[in-house]
């Protein structure tokens, strides 16, 4: 990473909600110009759409089931507080919209609001601005008309199905925002029962949610428990949901997918729709990539979520924390681009995933509308009489481990202990509201220590510790909010706590502008940096900040207020979803999805190849025929691989050339036995062409022997560059020297990934600004390696070579992995705009060795200029990876097993039918392969 701390908003960010409006609209207007297709619609795609249906008449009779009770959550998973939902809740007649059938006018379908995710839900609908809306979630529980019963997905009948989906289609949210209108279209998942609850009270709540918030399943479930025992559920949820987005996909969609429910969804649908515009947007915490890798799915899940164009956290250290585990976990590499800030990614095979962050904010408007309800001011003159003359210091949190509750309860009683005249002037309004899953333990242990507190500090008169364990209304809540003193919010680990932002909202309004003590492990920490931050495991820090927030002074409340008030009013719900929009939109004209390589079919190679009088192969060795491994040496080819090599060497119409960064060591031990297989070595350095025919003598082929195409130069350099990798060496565990004829190469893949990827880059500008320019060399970023060569020397200058000396190729096939490999297909972009011929002059290949050796080392006139018979729909240009990496290839395949596929089709042979073994050591031992 260039840097371990970012200020929370980017700058750009904190703009107003017109401005961001504006960018959006340039962006849009630019993309069109430049012919990307938009559709002008969002879909969003969550866990639970936000709507509780209940099936008042089903079509059939199934039986009703008990609402489920989630015995297997453990006692400390909630939800996540911006995205999550409570229990489903039957729908009142007054909340309720009842949606006759289609066949008649007997009532079937009644919906409501589902309540848990208004910050998200919110800055969704505020797009309808600009955008079509398209909510995408499962149902949910199907409520039945029966109370305190639902009814299995499986029992609903399609009739009932396809009239649910015209219910919502006229359904109207119950509150009168102005942002709610018509636009949104919401778009249920069906999903079988136990897939449902496998899913989300299986993987999501047991193992997913404790791993985000640092705490591991064995901390918070039964003995019983297996962090693996709920994938399948997890996968088979997510599955459906990436089919149900293709079923309603439209080129030009935006679609974002939210929170940590879905990291499979964007993989998935990749494989569904691969020119798809994805982003992933994880609403809760993301550990370090030392608490990750405990995870026994982490690289299905990373995978999973990388298949995204956009990941976005809440938090720049979120983010950080995501690039580190793709880094050392996976063994990915991180870039960087430059563009207005800079942008951080993760590249997969050439694929691309930009990682940026985007703090979610609240409806400030809808709050502060809400804190004016009729009902809030009697409430909240109820509580100031009650509690007339004495301090209020509010607390509202879900009862879990994770909120903190009984740190800060016990950070009280440390403030009435160590100032003790407190004692009868401040009491603690705590609010707990019931979580998703009972918890006795928890509950128990929080009364018990209320009970101790107010035993301990408290008189007939004064009850220091007043415990609420209930969800509050909203008229309540807010009037709690508004009447406090203090406000007080320590969890142990939470990603965007909404609360907070409320009670900023709430003290404007009752112009108290009380202070705020906040966790700085929160999310929003950062956010609200004039807030008094603390590490709630520390009680003197938190009791300390309590007794400075009741002494501070008016000017210091309202100068800090009026700082935290203008953040929060800033960059609010629809802000966030506004910048959303931008990254994603940003991601259209950018590497991800501006250029997107064809994959090159079978047919119109094989085309091409039978019209064809000659002609010339290329292939790299390494991740081009056969799969990057961890130990270079067990790269040995397949069964496949070598017959197809046999197959086309032996067609007296072909030239095969491998064109590979290895020595000649390692190709002529696997690859020697190939007769009339060409190969170069060390990237171009050395040549030893194919043996065609027979002697004259003897009747068989005389080996070709190896050309050095270093000879002439000045290799004085190696010595330096040497001295410069030694240096590094020394001070990067596990890196090592590889020292070729023609190159020399500092490897670093056995050393720490973060570490080795800093010192490639303190190397690479080492060498560039002091050595590069004094001598003929260059200095090239590998995989997990940094070489340095000569200029004259490398693959596109032996491309050359072999083209000059064979002009009449009408086919050309050039395949390769690597950046080195680019060189090679620069060399065969030998068409201008519209031209269907080309020629090419006598390359420094060819001067350079055998224009000097012809003459006896003495000059000779120059070589001319020769024709060459391909045309331009004759060169097939191929880069191995995904579809989105940045190649001068003309097409591509995705794997090394592809490319051989595609050679052996054109020998008609089938690859099925060949005999495949996987690669393996000298104990046999199968190898695994990496993924670079």
């Amino acid at each position: 990473m260039d840097s371990f701390h970012e200020p929370y908003i980017r700058q750009g960010d904190d703009i107003t909600i017109e401005q961001v409006r504006a960018q959006l609209s340039a962006l849009e207007a630019s993309h069109k110009q430049h012919g990307i297709q938009l559709s002008g619609r969002v879909l969003h795609v969550c866990h639970y759409l936000p709507v509780t249906a209940t099936l008042a008449s089903p079509s059939s009779s199934p039986p009703h089931l008990p609402l489920p009770l989630h015995p297997q959550i453990p006692q400390t998973s909630p939800p996540s507080p911006s995205s999550s939902a409570p229990p489903t809740i039957v729908a009142k007649p007054n909340d309720a919209q009842t949606l006759p059938s289609d066949a008649d006018d007997t009532p079937r379908w009644s919906l409501s609001p589902r309540y848990g995710h208004a910050a998200m839900i919110s800055g969704i609908r505020s797009l309808s601005f600009t955008y079509q809306q398209l909510i995408i979630g499962w149902t949910g529980d199907i409520l039945s008309s029966t109370p305190a019963s639902s009814l299995p997905a499986s029992s609903v009948s399609s009739q009932d199905r396809a009239a649910l989906e015209d219910a919502l289609a006229t359904y109207t949210p119950r509150e009168a925002d102005p942002d709610d209108d018509r636009k949104t279209t919401y778009v249920p998942v069906w999903l079988d029962q136990a897939v449902a609850h496998g899913h989300y009270d299986g993987y999501c709540k047991q193992t997913l949610w404790p791993l985000f918030h640092y705490l591991l399943w064995q901390d918070v479930a039964t003995e019983y428990a297996s962090a693996d025992s709920h994938y399948s559920a997890y996968a088979a949820a997510n599955l459906a949901f990436a089919q149900r987005i293709a079923q309603i996909y439209v080129p030009g969609d935006l679609i974002w997918v939210h929170d940590y429910h879905l990291l499979l969804v964007p993989k998935m649908l990749r494989a569904l729709i691969p020119d798809a515009v994805i982003g992933l947007f994880v609403h809760t915490p993301f550990p370090s990539s030392e608490v990750f890798r405990c995870l026994p799915r982490r690289k299905e899940i990373l995978d999973g979520m990388l298949g995204a164009n956009l990941v976005c956290f809440q938090t720049y250290s979120y983010s950080r924390h995501f690039t580190s585990t793709c880094v050392r976990v996976c063994g990915y590499e991180s870039t960087s681009r430059k563009t207005e800030a800079l942008i951080q990614g993760i590249d997969v095979q050439g694929h691309v995933t930009s990682v940026m962050h985007c703090p979610v904010g609240v409806d400030a408007e809808r709050v502060a509308r809400d804190t004016l309800r009729p009902g809030v001011q009697p409430k909240l003159e109820a509580l100031r009489s009650l509690y007339e003359g004495k301090k209020i210091i509010m607390g509202r949190d879900k009862l879990d481990v994770v909120k903190g509750v009984l740190q800060k309860l016990r950070a009280f009683e440390k403030l009435l202990h160590d100032y003790p005249e407190w004692i009868g002037q401040v009491v603690l309004i705590q609010v707990t509201s019931p979580a998703l899953s009972d918890s006795p333990k928890l509950e128990r242990q929080v009364s018990e220590l209320v009970a101790h507190i107010n035993g301990e500090y408290g008189s007939l008169d004064f009850i220091p510790v007043h415990h609420y364990h209930q969800t509050l209304k909203k008229d309540e809540f807010y009037a709690l909010l508004s009447v406090a003193d203090l406000g007080v919010i320590t969890p142990l680990r939470d990603g965007m706590n909404t609360t907070s932002m409320e009670f900023v909202i709430a003290q404007e309004k009752s112009g108290k502008r009380s202070p705020l003590v906040l966790s700085e492990f929160m999310g929003i920490s950062q956010h609200m940096a004039d807030a008094l931050l603390v590490n709630p495991w520390d009680l003197g820090d938190v009791a300390s900040a309590m007794n400075r927030g009741l002494l501070m002074s008016a000017s210091s409340k309202l100068a800090r207020h009026e700082r935290l008030h203008r953040v929060v009013t800033t960059h609010t719900s629809h802000t966030w979803a506004l910048v959303l929009s931008k990254m994603l939109l940003a991601q259209m004209g950018g590497q991800g999805t501006a250029r997107r390589t064809p994959f090159i079919e079978k047919a119109v190679l094989k085309d091409a190849y039978d019209k064809a009088g000659k002609r010339l192969f290329l292939f790299d060795y390494d991740g081009t025929l056969t799969p990057i491994v961890k130990t270079p040496a067990m790269a040995v080819p397949s069964p496949s691989t070598l017959l197809a090599l046999t197959k086309l060497t032996e067609d007296p119409k072909n030239l095969v050339y491998i064109v590979s960064g290895r020595d000649q060591l390692f190709l002529e031990q696997h690859l020697g036995k190939l007769s009339g297989l060409g190969m170069s070595a060390e990237h171009g350095g050395f040549i030893r062409e194919p043996m065609r025919g027979g002697s004259e003598e003897g009747g068989e082929g005389k080996e070709s022997e190896w050309v050095n195409f270093t000879e002439r130069l000045d290799m004085e350099w190696m010595e330096e560059v040497g001295e410069v990798f030694r240096y590094y060496t020394e001070r990067t565990t596990g890196s090592h020297i590889e020292v070729k004829k023609s190159s020399i190469t500092w490897h670093y893949r056995a050393s720490d990934p973060e570490w080795g990827q800093f010192q490639c880059r303190q190397c690479q500008d080492l060498l560039e600004n002091n050595l590069a320019h004094k001598r003929p060399i260059e200095v090239l970023v590998g995989k997990k390696n940094l070489e340095v060569r000569p200029i004259a020397v490398n693959k596109g200058e032996i491309v050359k070579r072999i083209l000059y000396q064979n002009p009449d190729a009408d086919f050309i096939f050039c395949a390769g992995d690597d950046k080195t490999d680019e060189d090679m297909f620069r060399a065969l972009h030998l068409f201008a705009t519209d031209a269907t011929s080309a020629t090419l002059d006598p390359p420094l290949s060819i001067t350079l060795i055998d224009d000097h050796a012809a003459n006896g080392g003495s000059s000779k006139p120059e070589l001319p200029t020769v024709a060459l018979a391909v045309k331009p729909e004759g060169v097939f240009t191929t880069a191995v990876g995904h579809m989105s990496k940045r190649t001068l290839a003309s097409w591509h395949v995705t794997t090394p097993e592809e490319v051989v596929g595609h050679m052996l089709h054109l020998v008609d042979i089938d690859p099925a039918t060949v005999a495949s073994a996987p690669l393996e050591d000298e104990a046999g031992e199968e190898k695994e392969t990496s993924h670079f």
